[in-house]
């Protein structure tokens, strides 16, 4: 047989068909399901989008090649609509748009890393990060983060694990797995830092749309070496259409256009003409999503009173298993099998991780979240 890469070899398998594996044997005895593993929108989009939607992939220009970083009314749009989140004036020309937020991390690390190479990543981890870093050849640094301090990363901690083969800090926030927020003194001194030892400072805002208000000022502080990923995903309930964008400098821009033009030609053009409506037409809509959101925040929290949840935000709860329970991966398919409740165990997300799994409340309304008191609960024979 053929060889495989190495690479792709050593890298971990997809990890949510597994929690849906052990869903699969759940006979249903506690109710439906409540499927709290992948981050997806739990409510449709606006119903002026999908008609919109409809109607632009009947036009035959959209069937066309567009521009390699994006439809121009596309990178406007987000260009303004950041710039009014984050009180700083951002060019559509330091905008592009990606298919997809995974995709915008795989290209800016092909600009940043060479095989090799290493890459500051808190821990725990989102788990395509590390495997897309893997998978290119870079190493994944691990920046142990604390239950104690919120998971938030100390970048103190952060400069002893610099080395001259270090290209770039990355950083999610609202995070993934653990939903903690960084506050805006912690992602400065990390900004100070990576400025100071040359590295760019990759900053993940995928869930950014669900904040009140803007978490930083890095745009105008720290522009120069800031590489923003985003994602259309969330906020407008369009996870299947694949739309990201990467925000970062011209310099930088210049560079990312050689691994659009070679990984994707262009973003898929329909959803780019709707979402460019869609930003100024339905930011009350996503306002409303938002408001949402912390009521099913607040509920995960109530029907968890008796768990201790070490970090919560966003749409994620990172929650430690109580004293008697078996470890994450046996805990998760216990619960899966038997009480029809999928979450994440931690080693999915990175090492040190065995006591912790992470809880998408997003995915389920603030009634199905209820249940979560009973079910969580860990009987005799689980352990």
């Amino acid at each position: 047989m053929p060889r495989f890469s190495p690479a792709i070899l050593a890298t971990a398998e997809p990890p949510i068909p597994a929690a849906r594996e052990w869903a699969a044997r759940y006979t249903g005895q506690h109710g439906p399901a409540l499927d709290l593993t992948q981050a997806v929108p739990g409510y449709p989009p606006h119903p002026e989008l999908l008609a919109r939607l409809g109607e632009a992939a009947s036009q035959r220009d959209a069937a066309g090649y567009g521009p390699i970083a994006g439809d121009d009314a596309l990178r406007e749009a987000l260009a303004e609509d950041a710039s009014r989140f984050y009180g700083s004036a951002i060019g559509a020309a330091e905008v592009a748009i990606t298919a997809g937020c995974n995709l915008a991390f795989a290209m800016a690390m092909t600009v940043i890393a060479e095989p090799g190479a290493e890459v500051l990543v808190p821990t725990p981890w989102y788990f395509n990060h590390e495997m897309t870093l893997r998978m290119q050849g870079v190493t994944a640094r691990p920046l142990s983060c604390r239950a104690e301090d919120g998971f938030v990363p100390d970048p103190a901690r952060a400069e002893g694990l610099i080395t001259d083969r270090t290209r770039a800090i990355l950083l999610v926030s609202p995070n993934n797995p653990t939903g903690a927020i960084y506050p805006a003194a912690t992602l400065g001194a990390f900004a100070e830092l990576a400025a100071r030892r040359g590295l760019w400072l990759v900053l993940d805002e995928t869930y950014r749309d669900f904040l009140a208000e803007a978490p930083h000022d890095l745009f105008e502080t720290a522009r120069d070496n800031l590489v923003h990923l985003y994602s259309f995903s969330k906020a407008h309930c369009i996870p299947g259409h694949r739309l990201g964008a990467v925000i970062a400098p011209r310099a930088f821009q210049a560079q990312l256009a050689k691994a659009l033009d070679s990984f994707q030609i262009c973003p898929a053009r329909p959803a780019q003409r709707v979402i460019a409506w869609a930003i100024p037409a339905l930011r009350d809509w996503r306002e409303a999503n938002r408001r949402l959101m912390e009521d099913r925040a607040r509920a995960c929290r109530a029907a968890l009173n008796q768990a201790r949840i070490d970090a919560l935000g966003a749409y994620f709860a990172y929650v430690r298993l109580p004293e008697g329970a078996p470890d994450a991966m046996d805990a998760a398919a216990w619960l899966a099998e038997h009480r029809g409740v999928m979450t994440l165990p931690g080693p999915f997300f990175g090492p040190g991780q065995a006591r912790h799994l992470r809880l998408a409340f997003a995915n389920a309304e603030a009634e199905r979240l209820a249940e979560l008191g009973a079910r969580f609960a860990f009987t005799q024979a689980a352990r």
